[in-house]
Parts: C-alpha cells; sequence; structure tokens
C-alpha cells in the first residue's frame, strides 16, 4: 500500500485579517436637519460593518464558494492547456484502486460525515424565492465533498492570524488552488466589510446632487433679481432681496458640507478596502505533503503483529471451546 499509493502536496498561505474600521464620516449638524435632509446616526458611526475571521469556515463551507472552486483553472501534466478543477476529477484524474479501497473502508466514516455536512450547508445555505435557486448535479455534490477535504482553513484566534491550505494530486495544481481560495475568500470578506460604506457613499451622493440642484435654482434667483432691481429704493425689494440671500447662504452651506462628507465617504470605502495582510504567500511546495510511507509501514506492522497475536490466541482457545460446546 505503501508503495503503490499516489503521492499529494499541500500549498498554503498565512494571512492576517483587519479587523479595525473606524468611519472617516463626520456629521452634518444642524445645517443638513434645517435644511430637511435626515442623513441618519449611521453616518458618524461606523461605516464599516466587520465579518469575525471565526466565519472564514462558513464562507468556505457555502455552496457558492465551492462552486466557484470548482471553475478554478489548474496546470497538469496530463493536459498541455489549463483546465478546471470539476474537469480535472471528472475526466482526467485517475486515482487508483488503492484510494478507492481506503475511501470506502477506512476513509468510510468521514465520507459520511462530510456528507452529512455537506446536506446541513446546503439546508442552511437555501436562498429564498426571489434568490436564483442553486442545483446540484450528483458529480458537483461528490467534488464538494472532495473539497472539504482537500482545504483546509486554522483559525489562530490568540495571534489574529489565519493559515489557509489546499491539497491536491499535484504540486503546483494545489497552489493555483490555494491562491484563488484566498482570492475568494478576501473578495467574500470585501463585500461584506465595505458594504455598509458603499450604501452610505450612494445615500451620500444621491442627497448631494439634490441638493446641487437646489443650490443653482437659488443662485440663479438671486442673480436675477439683481440683474432686476439694480437701485433698490423699496423696502418690500429690500426685503425680498434678504430673503433670497438668506435661502442662498443656507443652501450654499449645505451644499459645502455635503460636497466635504461626499469626499470623507468616498475615502472610507476606499478605507476599507484593504483586507488582508499577507504573511506567508502561497508558494509551490517542493516536498510531497504524503503519503508518509515510513508511517505507514510501521502502523501496518503494527496492525499486522495485533492481528496474528489475536489470531494466535483465538486458534489456541478454539480446542477447549470445541471441548465445552460439544459436552453441552
Amino acid at each position: 500500500y505503501a508503495l503503490l499509493s499516489k503521492n499529494y502536496y499541500t500549498a498554503s498561505s498565512t494571512i492576517v485579517p483587519v479587523t479595525e474600521g473606524k468611519s472617516m464620516g463626520g456629521n452634518l449638524g444642524s445645517l443638513a436637519s434645517l435644511a430637511g435632509i435626515n442623513l441618519g446616526g449611521s453616518i458618524g458611526g461606523n461605516s464599516s460593518g466587520e465579518i469575525s475571521p471565526m466565519l472564514y469556515p462558513e464562507i468556505i463551507s457555502s455552496i457558492p464558494f465551492k462552486l466557484e472552486l470548482l471553475k478554478t483553472k489548474i496546470k497538469v501534466p496530463e493536459s498541455d492547456s489549463l483546465v478546471t478543477y470539476q474537469y480535472y476529477f471528472e475526466e482526467v484524474y485517475n486515482p487508483g484502486v488503492l484510494v478507492g479501497l481506503k475511501k470506502y473502508t477506512i476513509g468510510l466514516p468521514r465520507l459520511l460525515i462530510g456528507a452529512l455536512k455537506s446536506l446541513a450547508t446546503a439546508d442552511k445555505g437555501k436562498p429564498s424565492e426571489k434568490q436564483k435557486l442553486i442545483e446540484l448535479t450528483e458529480e458537483e455534490f461528490r467534488l464538494m465533498n472532495s473539497l472539504e477535504e482537500q482545504i483546509s482553513l486554522i483559525i489562530n484566534d490568540k495571534e489574529g492570524f489565519v493559515s489557509l491550505s489546499f491539497t491536491m494530486p499535484e504540486a503546483k495544481a494545489s497552489a493555483q488552488m490555494t491562491q484563488r481560495a484566498q482570492e475568494l475568500l478576501q473578495e467574500y470578506a470585501l463585500k461584506y466589510k465595505t458594504q455598509k460604506s458603499k450604501e452610505q457613499l450612494a445615500y451620500i451622493e444621491e442627497r448631494f446632487q439634490e441638493k446641487q440642484k437646489e443650490f443653482d435654482q437659488k443662485k440663479l434667483q438671486l442673480a436675477l433679481f439683481q440683474d432686476q432691481n439694480n437701485n433698490i429704493n423699496s423696502a418690500v425689494a429690500r426685503t425680498k432681496l434678504l430673503q433670497l440671500q438668506s435661502e442662498y447662504d443656507l443652501s450654499f452651506t449645505v451644499y459645502t458640507e455635503l460636497a466635504k462628507q461626499l469626499e470623507t465617504q468616498r475615502l472610507q470605502v476606499k478605507k476599507d478596502t484593504p483586507i488582508f495582510t499577507i504573511l506567508k504567500p502561497v508558494n509551490i511546495p517542493n516536498e510531497k505533503a504524503g503519503p508518509k510511507k515510513s508511517v505507514i509501514l510501521i502502523g501496518f506492522t503494527f496492525f499486522g503483529l495485533i492481528v496474528s497475536l489475536g489470531y494466535i490466541y483465538v486458534k489456541s482457545l478454539l480446542p477447549d471451546f470445541k471441548k465445552e460446546w460439544e459436552k453441552a
């Protein structure tokens, strides 16, 4: 078994999630309130939601994440061009008889546990009727179970880093899958982290455009009134001018503050964009991760010894057992 087992390789990376995010947004205060603007209290607070690293295992166990991994293109010796992970394991890879024997004998409990976990994840991740329903083929379901065994995510909460690794029959393919899994994890976390600040940016942009139009109107009204009344002698005209000037000043102040808020929020979105600090980048492994042939030989040696001793012991008891059975 040790001699015939195929080699496999594991590539890994170590990343540090950024879990700090303070809002750079200010508060328009009473000026915006006077103009009838309700920007909400959240703008002055934390504008970037944070996703806990403890949720990363849920991300990599989700069906959309696995479906993206199935589409990852990898380089394998059996093909001159890049092939997807799904195509490789469906059409190219030949695991051999020993792998199948191990999978459905000593690996059967783990296989059943993986299937149950996938079913639980599928039930938990069922979309609503408004969303696109996810339908998996039998082959996709089987490959997702394989992904559960190949991908590994270790969270070191004490030290504050996350280790991600992927195991494949080919060294370069393992590095490519690890890199893609890291990118997907970053995309999911980035989408979650910047969602709130982007929504706030869209809201402020909408309010800014409204107040910009209003400011242009006030400016035009004031200019037209001044052109039509170069020499103001009546109290009514002076009152009208003061009213238009006051409306212009208020509109200009709110417009200016919104412009500042808009630029500040744009900076906030950019600030939220970096998610991971890469401590250990992905590299192509030079040495195989397994199988550990020496460990296999030692394990089978002890196993054979135990079975042999058990056989000898049971065989020595058989004559006495046979005599007792005949007497009974």
